[in-house]
C-alpha cells in the first residue's frame, strides 16, 4: 500500500524593529518552541500555505524572501496509516497584522533577538527544526553554533 502524502509549509519569521532584527516564535500546544506551519490546502501553492498558515497562527501578514529547506518524515496515522511528511521551511518577512496567537492551535507567539531565539530553540525547541532555524539566521547574517 502506498503511503499516504502530507504537505506542509510554514517559516521562520522576522523584523527589524528600528534597527534590531527580531525573530519570531510559537510556543505550540505541547509547550514546545516551533516555527508557524501547516498542511496545505486543496488549490494552494506551498507557499500561500506558508503565508495563510503563518497568518492564522500568529495574525501576521508575511512577504516570502527565499526557502529555507525541505523537512522529510514518517509518521504513523490512526486511520490513514503510514504518512509521508514534507514540511516546507521559508524565510518570511513580516509586513504586518496584530501579533495573536491562534489559541486553538497554540499557546503562544513572540518575538525574539536572533541570539535568544537560537537558545530558546536550543533548549525547548524540536530538534529537526534546530537547522531550520540555523539556516535562515545564516540568510539573515548571522552565524549560530
Amino acid at each position: 500500500m502506498m503511503a499516504t502524502k502530507e504537505i506542509s509549509a510554514g517559516g521562520v519569521v522576522y523584523r527589524n524593529s528600528g534597527k534590531d532584527l527580531e525573530i519570531q516564535l510559537i510556543v505550540d500546544r505541547y509547550t514546545k518552541i516551533s516555527l508557524a506551519k501547516g498542511k496545505m490546502e486543496p488549490g494552494e501553492t506551498i507557499e500561500e500555505t506558508a503565508l495563510r498558515e503563518i497568518q492564522e497562527e500568529t495574525g501576521l501578514i508575511g512577504k516570502i524572501i527565499e526557502p529555507v529547506d525541505v523537512i522529510k518524515y514518517t509518521y504513523e496515522h490512526a486511520a490513514l496509516g503510514t504518512v509521508d511528511k514534507e514540511v516546507h521551511y521559508y524565510l518570511v518577512e513580516a509586513l504586518g497584522g496584530d501579533l495573536q496567537p491562534q489559541v486553538e492551535e497554540i499557546k503562544g507567539v513572540a518575538w525574539y533577538k536572533p541570539l535568544d531565539a537560537w537558545e530558546k530553540q536550543k533548549q525547548n525547541g524540536y530538534d529537526n527544526n534546530d537547522n531550520i532555524l540555523k539556516q535562515a539566521l545564516q540568510k539573515l547574517g548571522i552565524e549560530v553554533e
